[in-house]
């Protein structure tokens, strides 16, 4: 607003966080691509709290959230398939547990297989879309995640709005409805708010 850009904002899903019961043992080494895993996990599994972990992660938002928890990362990156490559060049003699949503991408566990690597998937969280028809144009879209994209273009298209994107996996879902798509250079909320304001500044 500062930039003299209007802003309409709305919740375009929907996060839960159900118990979920893993039956093996829960390996030391964890992987975390969302806010949200950290949160689901940490708040249905207190008695991990105690536990030493090796934590791999994706993004700076969830690196805090698990700093917050009191823990420090191994390694991070700024992408799911970033963070496979480095866990198979680097780390590839450990068993891994990967928290997730239930809308988890399959790269990064599909990487991580086809080298041979263990791991292990616990749904922590659910993400449900919550669909709103706008009787409107946008000149620009800020999505962050693929699963905003699917709920938004349930309603709605995207016509000749601009679709700004925090990464690569939410620009391959919003490909499917328009190729006027701008990437954040760092995936962050903030980085795609200054690419808006970039682009539309007045």
């Amino acid at each position: 607003m500062n930039s003299g850009i209007g802003l309409v904002e709305y919740d375009a899903i929907n996060i839960g966080f159900d118990n979920s019961s893993l039956d093996a043992p829960i390996p030391r080494n964890l992987i975390f691509t969302s806010q949200n895993g950290v949160k689901g996990f940490f708040t249905q599994y207190p008695e991990f709290q105690t536990r030493e972990l090796n934590i791999y992660c994706v993004g700076d938002k969830t690196k805090l959230e698990i700093e917050k928890n009191g823990y420090s990362v191994v390694a991070s990156a700024n992408s799911a398939e970033e963070l496979a490559h480095m866990i198979v060049n680097e780390f590839n003699e450990k068993q891994f547990l990967y928290l997730c949503g239930s809308k988890r991408r399959e790269e990064l566990p599909d990487l991580l297989k086809k080298q041979n690597i263990s791991i292990q998937e616990l749904e922590v969280y659910t993400t449900t879309l919550n669909p709103k028809k706008f009787n409107r144009n946008f000149e620009g879209i800020l999505f962050f995640s693929p699963s905003g994209v699917q709920s938004y273009c349930k309603k709605n298209d995207l016509n000749l709005s601009v679709a700004f994107c925090i990464g690569p996996t939410t620009a391959a879902e919003a490909k499917k409805h328009t190729q006027n798509i701008i990437i954040a250079n760092k995936p962050s909320i903030e980085n795609v708010i200054v690419q808006a304001v970039k682009k539309y500044k007045k």
